[in-house]
């Protein structure tokens, strides 16, 4: 009900900021869950390892510039918490991948192309990524994952 709520709550106008708030894996729906072939971490396309996914391609580096947190670009894709506080930044990279930044500019996540998950630095499954209408994203992570903000 939560994920439903801020989901509703994002379709609204055109926003660039995204929300990030902790989720329960077990309350997801199936196609949004780990379980759901897109999304499994076992599945080659969504791995660390893979090249459009991986930390070493510098279209997912912070040491980009496209990546960093002083191209000014990425002050308009924060992620910020209930509370307003920013915790990061979002940025996609040419191959499909969305990177996830903290404040710092150290990647966290990613969403491979095609998939609906977020996964850690190591391939973890972390959460899931809702598109909002007109652009712009939210993002539910589990607790162990918000962590790494």
């Amino acid at each position: 009900m939560r994920l439903a709520l801020i989901l509703a709550f994002c379709a609204g106008p055109v926003w660039a900021d995204a929300p990030l708030f902790v989720i329960e894996q077990s309350s997801l729906p199936f196609d949004l869950g780990p379980g759901a072939p897109k999304n499994s971490p076992g599945r080659q396309a969504n791995s660390p390892n893979s090249a459009a996914n991986s930390a070493a391609n510098s279209a997912n580096s912070s040491s980009s510039y496209a990546n960093s947190p002083r191209n000014p670009a990425n002050e308009k894709r924060v992620i910020f918490i209930s509370d307003g506080s920013v915790v990061g930044y979002y940025a996609p990279s040419g191959v499909g991948t969305l990177n996830l930044f903290d404040i710092n500019g150290k990647r966290v996540a990613y969403r491979p192309k095609g998939s609906k998950s977020l996964f850690s630095s190591q391939g973890k499954w972390c959460g899931t990524v809702a598109d909002a209408q007109g652009g712009g994203f939210a993002f539910g992570i589990i607790r162990a994952c918000s962590n790494l903000f």
